[in-house]
């Protein structure tokens, strides 16, 4: 292992990596303990006690930051030619059709977001291979396959974020930069948590909600007391 620098040592010693820390307390400690010179991503994980092999108990979903994620969203919409002036003017980035679909299996994926609408998903869903490994494929569920393409745009450029559980069982999202105050990385991450817990599967056993942790790009983790979150 290489050398602590002395600003990590100073994070480190921080935190009690024994003590589970409320919502509140654990969002203002990111922010104390983030030391990168950017203005760091904040993420949070929350572990599930969910199968997310079985259909029956996959938890995946979109959630509106109440103060966005800090980050703008790069959106491309793949529409048919008469929706194109709507997703334009709704502040999409890119705007089209068959010219990103040739970009895309070129291997070209400098976008967050891609929306779309069910009349062209014959269309995308052969873009599975390249958009699916980056978590890029529209979905209904997540309001991205839509006929309502402006909603959409504006939606996800105002902070609403789409999470899925991943095959270990973990929700992991970006809900904030390390810039915010520790009152609005609270508000956004309440948010995300608040979600997830209506987003329960009935086929789900035992407990839900197994732990959540908190930390920024680089920093430590934090574990936040599921007690202080959960009614």
């Amino acid at each position: 292992m290489g050398r602590i620098s002395k600003k990590r040592k100073e994070a480190l010693a921080k935190i009690d990596s024994a003590k589970a820390y409320t919502l509140t307390e654990a969002c203002n400690l990111v922010k104390e303990v983030s030391t990168t010179k950017f203005d760091a991503s904040v993420d949070v994980c929350v572990r599930l006690g969910v199968d997310p092999r079985k259909a029956n108990q996959m938890v995946r979903g979109s959630v509106a930051l109440p103060h966005g994620t800090g980050k703008d969203m790069k959106v491309l919409v793949l529409c048919t030619p008469d929706k194109e002036e709507e997703a334009k003017a709704a502040g999409a980035d890119h705007v089209g059709l068959d010219d990103y679909i040739a970009k895309i299996k070129g291997g070209w994926t400098d976008i967050d977001v891609i929306i779309t609408m069910p009349a062209v998903m014959g269309k995308v869903g052969a873009l599975g291979r390249v958009l699916g490994p980056r978590g890029l494929m529209p979905n209904p569920k997540t309001g991205t396959v839509t006929m309502d393409i402006a909603k959409a745009v504006t939606d996800i450029k105002a902070g609403k974020i789409d999470f899925k559980v991943d095959k270990y069982g973990i929700v992991h999202a970006m809900v904030a930069k390390s810039s915010f105050e520790g009152s609005k990385i609270k508000d956004n991450a309440n948010e995300l948590i608040q979600t997830i817990m209506k987003l329960k599967p009935a086929a789900a056993k035992g407990a839900y909600v197994k732990s959540i942790y908190i930390s920024s790009t680089m920093s430590p983790s934090i574990q936040i007391d599921t007690k202080s979150v959960i009614a």
